[in-house]
């Protein structure tokens, strides 16, 4: 089918996009896109849903390119279905305007009431907003598209029936199949935005721990946001933990690759119970042992590729480093699992598969109906 991308994204930043396209293309589905991306990062349009005040110039900057999407749409070809990505809660309705007669799929990977939420926002009134806009974007869709069992129970009744679950996945350039460190030190990398939900206090916190008892381990933690200061007071002055601010995307695959473990979430919050985190699938691609908390989503994306420890739980993660540094065969036999798992089933093609199967057979229906 021809599949039209529309909306404001921001392709180079939101991995889940690009795996959705490449996903489609290699499932034999043009995908083309009519896009104008929003001068604001997605970390911006996240913080909007939690800090409303920012929410004008969120609104004003979408004032000011929807005319160009606009007049973009109007010189292309009609296609056979529209795919809004996400943040596409407001993009939606002018694709719905564009294209009345088409079938809209919108990809609810983040609801805004629940990161807010997350996030520590408690007001009433801004959360209930920000749910009616979550309901609006999915009365809009002819299908909703979320990553998790989780995130679809957070549908209203009716949309579950029209909604599918396509997990995150990982994208090619990040598949390194491992090779054998039997050596030096158990390297351990966590990178993120520091938000609770990644439970990255508790990460600190247990890394003041594996201090004393394995001091071999090596940690690398990998970008910053709301809770990094309190991960490196909990972590305290350790000298075997680099800090870096962040890692240009294009290295960031090889520079995963290049370590032993790699840590997913580690939030105890309701979000944090729901989901399977981007770096999950990510480290398991790129030949790192998987260390991430012990959730069903989690368990079930992984299986016995990985080891889990208790939401919010420092300790619980601590000794699970420290048994892992004890038992060198251990993680390599969990690196190779968990690339075995990446390559069969968190592969591009591999995740849209539930979305390439609705797209044909709604081909087979429109082409049944041609005929009659």
């Amino acid at each position: 089918m021809r599949i039209l991308a529309f909306g404001s994204y921001r392709l180079w930043e939101q991995p889940r996009v690009r795996i959705l396209f490449d996903g489609l293309r290699e499932s034999g589905h043009e995908v083309v896109e009519c896009n104008v991306p929003l001068p604001l990062d997605t970390a911006s349009r996240a913080r909007a849903a939690s800090q409303p005040w920012r929410a004008p110039v969120l609104a004003f900057r979408l004032t000011q390119l929807w005319p160009r999407l606009w007049r973009k749409a109007r010189r292309m070809l009609q296609p056979d279905v529209v795919l809004v990505p996400y943040l596409g809660h407001f993009d939606i309705h002018l694709a719905r305007r564009l294209w009345p007669k088409k079938p809209v799929i919108l990809d609810l990977y983040l609801f805004l009431a629940d990161t807010a939420l997350d996030r520590g926002t408690s007001s009433r009134v801004t959360l209930g907003l920000l749910d009616r806009i979550d309901r609006a974007a999915v009365r809009t869709a002819d299908l909703v598209v979320v990553d998790t069992e989780g995130h679809r129970s957070l549908l209203p009744e009716p949309a579950r029936s029209r909604s599918l679950i396509v997990p995150v996945g990982a994208g090619r350039e990040w598949f390194h199949e491992p090779a054998a460190r039997p050596d030096g030190p158990l390297r351990v990398i966590f990178f993120g935005i520091f938000t609770p939900l990644q439970g990255t206090a508790h990460i600190g916190a247990a890394m003041r721990i594996v201090e004393e008892a394995a001091p071999e381990v090596k940690f690398t933690m990998v970008g910053r946001g709301p809770d990094h200061e309190k991960a490196r007071d909990a972590a305290g002055s350790k000298a075997s933990a680099e800090w870096l601010d962040w890692i240009d995307y294009s290295e960031l695959p090889e520079f995963v690759a290049g370590h032993d473990v790699c840590l997913g979430i580690f939030g105890a919050g309701p979000k944090a119970l729901r989901v399977v985190p981007n770096k999950v699938y990510q480290g398991a691609a790129a030949g790192c042992a998987i260390l991430t908390s012990d959730t069903r989503p989690q368990r079930a994306a992984l299986d016995d590729a990985a080891v889990f420890a208790a939401p919010g739980d420092p300790r619980a993660l601590a000794q699970a480093l420290i048994e892992l540094a004890q038992d060198r065969a251990k993680v390599w036999r969990l690196r190779q699992a968990a690339f075995r798992r990446a390559v069969d089933e968190f592969g591009p093609a591999r995740v849209v598969a539930p979305l390439d199967e609705w797209l044909r057979a709604r081909s087979a229906s429109r082409a049944t109906a041609a005929r009659r």
